[in-house]
C-alpha cells in the first residue's frame, strides 16, 4: 500500500507566528509556495558579489530607493522569499508594519551559484506571477547576468543573458548604467 505524502503548507500569517516563537531564530529559511525551505548558507563569492552590487546601487540611486539585502518581501498569501537584493520604494518607514509588497518593488536580484536552478525556475515563476517587472540573476558560475522582464501569464516573456562588456540599466532607472564588468570585478 502506497500512501501519498502531503507537506504541511503555511500562510504568511502562520509563518510569521512561527517566526515570533523563535523556533526558526538560527535558521536561514524562506516561505515558498506555503513550504518553509531551508536555504544554503552564503559562500564567499556570493557575499562579495551581493555586497558589491548593493553598494553600486546605494551610490548611484541614493535618495531614490531603499536597497534591501537578504530581507523578506511578501508576495502572496503563501510566499515570502528573501531575495539577495531588492530595490524598493522609499520611505523606509513604510516597512515598519509589513515587508515590501510587489507594488513596492522596482527590482529583485538573486546572486546564484548553488541555488541557480531554484532561482531560475521556482523563484522566477513566483516573481513573474506577482508581476515583478524586473528580475535579475547574477550567475556566479558562468559570470553572466540573466535579466527577466515583461511578466505575463505566470512567467517572463523577455529573457536576456549578458556577459563581458555588456551594459544595462534597471527598468525603473534607465539613467543608471551598470556594466557586467562592475558586477564581476574582483
Amino acid at each position: 500500500m502506497i500512501t501519498k505524502v502531503t507537506p504541511a503548507k503555511f500562510s504568511v500569517q502562520e509563518y510569521h507566528q512561527i517566526i515570533e516563537t523563535g523556533i526558526l531564530a538560527y535558521r536561514k529559511v524562506e516561505l515558498i509556495n506555503g513550504i518553509i525551505i531551508e536555504m544554503a548558507p552564503e559562500g564567499t563569492e556570493h557575499s562579495y558579489y551581493g555586497q558589491s552590487l548593493a553598494d553600486i546601487f546605494r551610490l548611484s540611486l541614493s535618495g531614490q530607493v531603499l536597497v534591501r539585502e537578504n530581507k523578506p518581501i511578501t508576495l502572496s498569501n503563501n510566499t515570502e522569499p528573501e531575495p539577495d537584493i531588492a530595490l524598493v520604494q522609499l520611505p523606509s518607514t513604510r516597512y515598519l508594519s509589513h515587508h515590501p509588497y510587489p507594488e513596492d518593488i522596482y527590482l529583485l536580484i538573486e546572486i546564484s551559484k548553488s541555488t541557480l536552478a531554484f532561482d531560475s525556475s521556482v523563484k522566477r515563476k513566483n516573481y513573474a506571477k506577482e508581476e515583478i517587472k524586473d528580475y535579475w540573476i547574477v550567475d556566479i558560475i558562468n559570470k553572466q547576468l540573466k535579466i527577466y522582464r515583461s511578466p505575463s501569464q505566470g512567467d517572463y516573456q523577455e529573457i536576456t543573458t549578458l556577459k563581458a562588456n555588456s551594459i544595462l540599466s534597471p527598468l525603473a532607472f534607465p539613467n543608471t548604467i551598470i556594466t557586467i564588468q562592475e558586477i564581476f570585478a574582483s
